[in-house]
């Protein structure tokens, strides 16, 4: 994990593997200070208030929440007395996908060998993300705390005389999606909006929403951008992600024509420079939505998640890549 200051009273909190889970987070120190996100168990939450004591002696008095996935929530309870904010769809959805029971449990069961080799006969990509999962993360103790303060479109606030805007932009990559805009410092928190040098993945939304998201940061024009993964970047990284998120859908569209199926498809569709993105096997769940939408599915139609994880696990392997998630 690093904390780097990115303008005069802005830092970003980012963990360098930049796999699943990796998420970065966004300081404000300011007024009361803020935090965006709060990582993704107890032990990176802890990593991230130590680094941020060099720099702040309070806990911060609000945190921002982008959205809804356990990644950017799981550190919630270490910051006691907070203003949890987040869009109104959030509350709802966090008790669904940011459970942590489901991933404990699926964590134990890898642990263990006996089990780890029987779910491996049926689910080897379960297996496989939670091997890798278990490399960082520790979810036992992890008790979800839920948004104090909820939103419709838009939420601005005052920090000692600047101006914080909370812009609700989903749903593109999740139910919740909301960017934290900076106007006076030029500095965007874009969660899950936008990924940076791995391969982006969305549950809930479409891809023209996730477009019109991404169109309003580059019309922004920040001058330093936090993703939700991956490093800092400028508006040439929400434009990289709109041209990956436009080639895969335009790709899959002509696979569907075809009658290939999703899976069938992401083996297929040559990704060129995308192969040096991090995860680039979870291409399948971009070629999956854009199935989906081509079939007229709605845009929060449920996934099956070992079968999605089992996909991209069969598609990295097909191509020859190191199986990661």
């Amino acid at each position: 994990m690093e904390m780097k200051q990115i303008s005069e009273s802005c830092y970003a909190i980012m963990n360098e593997k930049n796999r699943v889970c990796d998420a970065n987070s966004g300081f404000i120190n300011r007024g009361d200070g803020v935090l965006v996100d709060t990582q993704s168990d107890l032990a990176h939450a802890q990593q991230m208030i130590n680094m941020l004591s060099k720099v702040w002696s309070e806990m911060p008095k609000r945190v921002i929440i982008t959205h809804e996935d356990g990644d950017h929530v799981w550190g919630n309870q270490l910051f006691p007395g907070a203003e949890f904010i987040a869009h109104q769809s959030v509350p709802e959805r966090m008790k669904h996908v940011a459970n942590p029971a489901e991933t404990q449990h699926l964590l134990q069961g890898v642990a263990n060998e006996t089990t780890r080799m029987a779910i491996e006969q049926v689910h080897p990509g379960v297996v496989a993300i939670g091997q890798q999962l278990l490399e960082d993360y520790n979810l036992d103790g992890i008790e979800l705390v839920m948004p104090t303060t909820v939103f419709d479109t838009r939420y601005n606030f005052d920090l000692a005389g600047m101006d914080v805007q909370l812009i609700y932009v989903g749903p593109c990559h999740s139910a919740g999606d909301t960017i934290v805009y900076v106007p006076d410092e030029g500095v965007l928190f874009a969660g899950d909006v936008v990924f940076q040098q791995c391969t982006p993945m969305g549950w809930i939304g479409s891809y023209e929403k996730w477009f019109q998201a991404l169109d309003l940061i580059v019309q922004l024009a920040p001058k330093v951008i936090v993703p939700g993964h991956g490093p800092c970047c400028g508006v040439e990284g929400a434009v990289a992600m709109k041209e990956y998120l436009q080639y895969v859908r335009n790709e899959s569209k002509k696979c569907f024509d075809e009658g290939l199926t999703s899976l069938e498809a992401s083996k297929r569709i040559e990704l060129g420079p995308y192969l040096d993105w991090r995860a680039p096997g979870r291409v399948y769940m971009n070629v999956e939505r854009a199935y989906r939408e081509f079939r007229g599915e709605p845009m929060n139609a449920p996934w099956n998640a070992p079968a999605v994880f089992d996909a991209v696990y069969e598609v990295a392997n097909a191509r020859g890549l190191k199986v990661e998630y």
